[in-house]
């Protein structure tokens, strides 16, 4: 059965509010996704915000209560460093003395061989260089060391100085080479000879002393060697009073310890209790903004979800009741108003017939 023009406005006019509720629905739906949007950026600033707040607090009174203790705990290990230094010095100066005392006489028995040595000499009226132990390197060696000394003096005067001539000679021959070091040995060999067959013939008998009495101070050194190693490698420290400065460590050791166990025990107390507090105490500022943020977002969040099933059921409902007649293009509603005039103008008596009109219009402009 055909529609009458009244029921084709009149089912336009219901499209055309159904068209502008949907599209009210959909503005509102927007507004409040935009709501949320801001809401949760605000909320979660907040939050943030106060965790900061806590984190940065936190940390600050952590590192203040834990620099406390460091100053303490450093002043306890300067003096405690202090005092093993102190100890230290005492120890190395009883060794010392100790060292002294036990090597006294030997340093005596030297200092009359010494003294021996030189009356000897006197007393035939020998050269002070004689007694020397340069001289007795180079004339009378018996130790490794008097030896070695020996072997400096060859290589010096007998290679270095005939090469060190030659290097600075503007040119270089051979022969110049050879005729530096015969005139090296005729030179220097000849005073060396000349010196030790003149004080080894006039000085035989007191260059022979001097050489025992040289030995006997060496071994008196090697005895003074022996006991000052000896003395060093002892572990026994009670000959050295050393009680008192060790009372000192013990105590210092103690009380650095007792700082120690303080600082862990007063940090554990902060994480366990002080924290907690600091945390509460923040959180408590914010607490009520975060709440009426999160009571906003909540009710926004909820309007929103009906709102876009509201959005959704209008939708479909407009679809299904006016789409399939109308089609997708005419859901509008100034097309609906242009329709309903067509009809209200009598150039057409039915809807498809207002839709042709419409078309032609549009075509022919």
């Amino acid at each position: 059965m055909a529609q009458t023009i009244e029921e084709c406005l009149d089912y336009l006019a219901a499209a055309r509010e159904s068209v502008e509720e949907l599209s009210l629905a959909a503005d509102r739906e927007e507004q409040l996704k935009q709501d949320e949007a801001r809401l949760k950026k605000s909320l979660d600033a907040e939050k943030k915000q106060m965790a900061d707040a806590v984190g940065s607090t936190v940390k600050k009174r952590r590192e203040d209560l834990s620099s406390s203790y460091d100053v303490e705990i450093n002043k306890a290990q300067d003096l405690l460093k202090k005092a093993r230094t102190k100890r230290e010095k005492a120890k190395n100066q009883g060794i010392k003395e100790r060292i002294a005392e036990e090597t006294s006489e030997l340093h005596e028995y030297n200092k009359e061989l010494v003294s021996r040595m030189k009356a000897k000499f006197r007393e035939y009226h020998a050269p002070s260089w004689c007694r020397s132990r340069l001289y007795y390197s180079l004339y009378m060696p018996r130790w490794a060391k008097e030896f070695f000394g020996l072997l400096i003096f060859i290589a010096l005067f007998f290679l270095a100085l005939p090469f060190g001539v030659y290097a600075v000679l503007p040119e270089h021959k051979t022969w110049y080479l050879a005729l530096i070091y015969v005139a090296d040995i005729l030179v220097v060999g000849g005073i060396y000879m000349w010196i030790g067959n003149h004080t080894k013939l006039q000085y035989a008998e007191c260059l022979r002393e001097g050489r025992q009495i040289l030995d006997q101070m060496r071994a008196n050194d090697k005895k003074i060697k022996v006991i000052t190693g000896t003395i060093r490698k002892d572990r026994n420290e009670s000959l050295y009073n050393l009680e008192k400065y060790d009372d000192e460590i013990a105590r210092l050791t103690q009380e650095l310890n007792e700082v120690a166990a303080k600082k862990k025990e007063a940090l554990n107390t902060f994480e366990t209790v002080t924290k907690n507090i600091l945390q509460d105490e923040i959180e408590h500022s914010h607490r009520e903004k975060i709440g009426e943020l999160e009571h906003q977002y909540a009710d926004v969040k909820k309007q929103l979800q009906l709102t876009t099933a509201e959005v959704k059921a209008r939708r479909l409902t407009l679809t299904d009741q006016y789409g399939s007649h109308l089609g997708r293009e005419f859901l509008d509603p100034f097309k609906l108003q242009d329709l309903s005039n067509i009809l209200q103008q009598g150039r057409a008596t039915n809807i498809s017939e207002a839709i042709s009109v419409y078309q032609e219009e549009e075509k022919s402009r």
